[in-house]
């Protein structure tokens, strides 16, 4: 997600990386207790992954994830009036290149005078699924993530 902000940046695009809680906490990552916790977990997780987009922070009871659908990994994209134009329950940098691609290109159309009219689309995107990347991610939060996620399934 870093390459697309940045691919995007010169075209006025912004992102942010929101940071909610841990999906699966562990003893190293544990349950979220304070606002203080929460900073020093999403500063772990910035150095971790190499986030270099703006980070920030989800209130304590998580009010915006649950606004947004409580999804654990969720991108949105909203216009300049604050719309939403693109919404999936899951981060996949293809989708979302291919969105913000497709809004930019809207853009450019309205600046050369067609009349476009919105309408909603479903589509049933994939993206790859790296289960040794996943579990490696929940080993770094603690043995209990990895054994009670797989006790969860």
């Amino acid at each position: 997600m870093n390459k697309i902000a940045d691919k995007y940046a010169a075209d006025d695009v912004g992102s942010i990386f929101l940071y909610t809680h841990e999906a699966h906490p562990g003893e190293v990552m544990p349950e979220l207790r304070s606002m203080e916790q929460k900073f020093e977990h999403a500063l772990k997780l910035r150095d971790i992954y190499g986030v270099t987009r703006p980070i920030l922070l989800d209130s304590l009871d998580g009010a915006c994830h649950r606004r947004y659908g409580s999804m654990p990994n969720m991108t949105w994209i909203f216009n300049r009036s604050g719309t939403p134009i693109y919404k999936s329950d899951w981060s996949d940098a293809n989708s979302v290149d291919n969105a913000i691609a497709y809004f930019l290109d809207v853009t450019k159309r309205r600046r050369n005078k067609e009349r476009l009219a919105p309408f909603r689309v479903e589509r049933l995107d994939y993206r790859n699924q790296d289960q040794e990347q996943f579990y490696a991610g929940l080993a770094r939060n603690g043995p209990r993530a990895v054994t009670e996620f797989k006790d969860a399934f």
